[in-house]
């Protein structure tokens, strides 16, 4: 079909090629191949006198031109697909779209299991694709580009729209055999003077504990330091460290499920809240909708897990 001289199907190959800002993910999209994608944006950057795409080393960026354009195509062909009262398809049953995902380890203990029991029982054909969530995301411009979603936590300044997912709150773990256990409690002169095993997240991005202990003058011994939260657990056991961690991780090491004990902090409640982030472009994809869907279901029975524990007051 063409529209003043123009073949509609490459105002779609356009579209997608701009959201995906890469032509195997586009090519995979659309069902083509990457010749046939190849020969499109050859088309299109005649057509706009324009690369559209640039190589960036092995990943491909939108030119300035390009990045104007996306809006406007988005929205040509919502009206243009309203008009022929015709709905862009996706079927969650027999799709094999790839959905990629970058997060924190700490995240990925979390979601996993909603998230995949939901994609398995909708869309059993769909892959998810978990890429971990680097220390320079925030000053990353491609991360939205190159991801689907990121997930991390709230208040950090990472770029697109957001979403909450759930929210967690920090307790100290120790191994049962700790000396400055005392009636299943720590003192505020205990988290000063006890080795302290941490996670660290890359230069200058501190998490609220961190904020906390420094507002109250406290200065951490630091004897172990791990990248993310996963690690802490297993570095603990056995010494008299004590590792900081949201409550959803200790929860998994602490009481009935193993050999640690989690307890609440001398300093007070320090909440930790989590998010989805995306690019707003990603909306007029009624894939990605449908993704976001899932994780919005996800954020709802994350929040009914959590009600018991809260009520019951999980740590000592």
């Amino acid at each position: 079909m063409t529209l003043g001289g123009v073949d509609l199907n490459l105002l779609i190959a356009l579209k997608v090629l701009l959201e995906e800002g890469n032509v195997t993910r586009a090519g995979r999209r659309l069902q083509l191949s990457q010749s046939a994608m190849s020969g499109a944006l050859a088309k299109l950057r005649r057509r706009f006198d324009d690369e559209l795409l640039t190589r960036n080393g092995r990943d491909y960026e939108l030119t300035p031109f390009a990045a104007d354009l996306l809006p406007e195509v988005q929205e040509s062909v919502r009206l243009l697909n309203r008009a022929l009262r015709v709905e862009e398809e996706f079927d969650p049953a027999t799709s094999e779209r790839v959905f990629r995902f970058t997060m924190s380890d700490y995240a990925i203990a979390v979601v996993h299991d909603h998230l995949l029991a939901r994609v398995r029982e909708l869309a059993p054909n769909i892959r998810l694709q978990v890429d971990h969530l680097g220390p320079d995301v925030r000053r990353s411009e491609r991360v939205l580009v190159d991801y689907d979603v990121l997930i991390g936590p709230m208040g950090y300044g990472f770029a697109g729209s957001s979403r909450p997912l759930w929210r967690d709150r920090f307790v100290c773990l120790v191994d049962p055999g700790n000396p400055r256990l005392v009636e299943g409690r720590l003192a505020l002169e205990d988290v000063a003077e006890l080795p302290h095993a941490v996670a660290a997240f890359g230069r200058g991005n501190l998490t609220p504990v961190d904020r906390v202990l420094g507002e109250l003058n406290v200065e951490r011994r630091i004897q172990v330091q791990v990248a993310g939260w996963l690690p802490l657990p297993f570095v603990i056991e056995g010494t008299d460290m004590v590792a900081i961690v949201p409550e959803r991780l200790a929860r998994l090491h602490a009481g009935p499920r193993g050999p640690l004990v989690a307890v609440r902090p001398p300093f007070g409640d320090v909440i930790l809240a989590e998010g989805y982030w995306f690019a707003a472009t990603r909306l007029s994809d009624p894939a990605h909708r449908w993704l976001f869907e899932r994780l919005d279901e996800v954020s709802e029975m994350l929040a009914k897990d959590d009600a018991p524990a809260r009520d019951a007051g999980h740590c000592q």
